[in-house]
C-alpha cells in the first residue's frame, strides 16, 4: 500500500476503464542502506567504464558496434528479429535474408541514437529532442501509422495481444494530459537534485508511465537512459546500454515498472534500475577491453608492412568487424589491389574469415570480435 507522501499518480475514470495520470517527479522514497550501497556500486562501475572510455585510442568509432548491439536488442523487446550480424553484415555491403523491415527499424535506432548525441550539442535534454528521436525511429517502418514524431491523440494501453482498455494490465494518460505531464517531466530532468543515476531511474520510469507515442515508447525510453548519461558527462560516449539487462530480466523490468505504478516501491524500482547500471558497466568494460586488446594484438602482427594498409584494414575492424575489398578500398582511399592485397593477408592470418562462397564481392568477417559484440551479457541475479 502507497503511502500518502509517494503515491505515483491518480486514477482517471474513462467509461468502462481507469486511465493512470503519474504524479510530477521527485516523489518520496526511502534511502535504505541497501540502496546506497547499490548506488555506490553503480556509481563506481560506471565510473571506470568512463575511465576505461577515454582511454580508447577512437572511442567514436570504437563505439559503433556497440552502438549497434544496443540497437538490435532494444529492437528485439519490441519483437524485432535482425541479428547484430546481420545489420553489421549488411551495412558492410553484404546480402543478408533478413527482411529490409527488420533492418530499417534497427537502423533507424542507430539514427535516432546518433541525431540525439548531436543535439545535445546544441539543446538540453528536453520534450523537443524526444519528438525529434521519435520521428528518427518510426520514420518509414510502420506506414506513418505510428504518427512520428507527434504525441498521441488517441487512448493506448499495454496488455497481452486482443486486449482492450479494459482488460489492459496498464492504461496510460489520456491524450489530453500527456503534454502536460511531458512538460513536467522535462522540468524534473532540468532541476533534479539527485544523483544523476537516481534522476534517471525515475524519469524513466516516468517516461514509460506517460507513454506518451502510439508506438515506440520502449526504444524511445532506453534511448532517453543513454543520452541523459552523456549529457551529464558521466560516459565520454555511448558504451552503456541497459537494453541487454532489461531483456534478460525482463520479467523484474516490468514488475518493477508496475510495482511502482500500483503500490509506489519507487525505492525498489531504483534499485533494480541502479543495479542494472552496476551490471552492464561490467559487461561494457569487460567486452570494450577484450575487443581493444584484440585490436592491438593484430596490429603488432602486421605492423611493419611497406603499404601500411592491413595494419589501416585491422583499424576499419574497430568500426564494423565485417569488411569487403570495395569497402576498404573506398574508406582507406586505396587502390582497390592494395585493399585486397591487405585483406588476403588477414585472411592468411586468420584474422578475417570469408563469410559464405561467393567468387566475386566477397565479404570477410573478424568473427573473433563477432564473438565478443554477440555474446549473451554475463548478469548476477538480480534478487536474492
Amino acid at each position: 500500500m502507497a503511502s500518502k507522501s509517494n503515491i505515483p499518480g491518480r486514477k482517471v475514470p474513462l467509461g468502462k476503464y481507469e486511465a493512470f495520470v503519474p504524479a510530477p517527479l521527485p516523489p518520496k522514497f526511502e534511502w535504505t542502506p541497501r540502496l546506497i550501497r547499490v548506488l555506490s556500486d553503480a556509481d563506481r562501475l560506471i565510473g571506470k567504464l568512463a575511465g576505461e572510455g577515454g582511454r580508447l585510442p577512437n572511442p567514436h568509432v570504437f563505439m559503433r558496434p556497440f552502438v549497434k548491439r544496443e540497437a538490435v536488442l532494444s529492437s528485439k523487446i519490441e519483437g524485432t528479429q535482425a541479428t547484430l550480424g546481420e545489420l553489421l553484415a549488411a551495412e558492410a555491403g553484404a546480402t543478408v535474408d533478413r527482411s529490409s523491415k527488420d533492418l530499417r527499424e534497427v537502423g533507424n535506432y542507430v539514427v535516432a541514437l546518433e541525431h540525439g548525441i548531436a543535439r545535445l550539442k546544441d539543446l538540453p535534454l528536453c520534450v523537443r529532442i524526444v519528438r525529434e528521436l521519435h520521428e528518427k525511429l518510426m520514420t518509414g517502418v510502420h506506414g506513418g501509422q505510428a504518427a512520428p514524431g507527434k504525441f498521441r491523440k488517441i487512448q493506448n494501453w499495454i496488455g497481452k495481444p486482443g486486449s482492450t482498455p479494459a482488460t489492459a494490465s496498464f492504461v496510460p494518460p489520456p491524450p489530453d494530459e500527456v503534454e502536460p505531464c511531458m512538460a513536467a517531466w522535462e522540468k524534473f530532468v532540468h532541476e533534479s537534485d539527485l544523483p544523476p543515476l537516481v534522476t534517471v531511474a525515475l524519469a524513466h520510469y516516468q517516461f514509460e508511465a506517460i507513454h506518451p507515442f502510439l508506438d515506440g515508447n520502449g526504444r524511445v525510453g532506453r534511448l532517453l537512459i543513454t543520452l541523459f548519461l552523456i549529457e551529464r558527462r558521466i560516459l565520454p560516449t555511448p558504451l552503456l546500454y541497459l537494453s541487454a539487462f532489461f531483456e534478460a530480466a525482463r520479467r523484474d523490468y516490468y514488475d518493477g515498472l508496475r510495482g511502482v505504478s500500483e503500490r509506489g516501491e519507487w525505492s525498489e524500482w531504483i534499485e533494480y534500475f541502479l543495479l542494472g547500471v552496476a551490471r552492464m558497466s561490467e559487461d561494457a568494460l569487460s567486452r570494450a577491453t577484450r575487443i581493444n586488446e584484440k585490436l592491438a594484438a593484430w596490429q603488432r602482427q602486421v605492423a611493419g608492412d611497406s603499404t601500411n594498409a592491413p595494419l589501416r584494414v585491422v583499424e576499419l575492424l574497430g568500426a564494423n568487424p565485417f569488411v569487403t575489398v570495395k569497402g576498404a578500398s573506398e574508406k582507406l582511399d586505396v587502390a582497390f589491389t592494395t585493399a585486397q592485397r591487405a585483406i588476403e593477408r588477414l585472411e592468411r592470418l586468420k584474422i578475417l574469415k570469408q563469410v559464405g562462397d561467393a567468387k566475386r564481392d566477397r565479404v570477410y568477417c573478424a568473427n573473433a570480435l563477432l564473438d565478443i559484440l554477440e555474446e549473451p551479457a554475463q548478469l548476477r541475479p538480480v534478487k536474492g
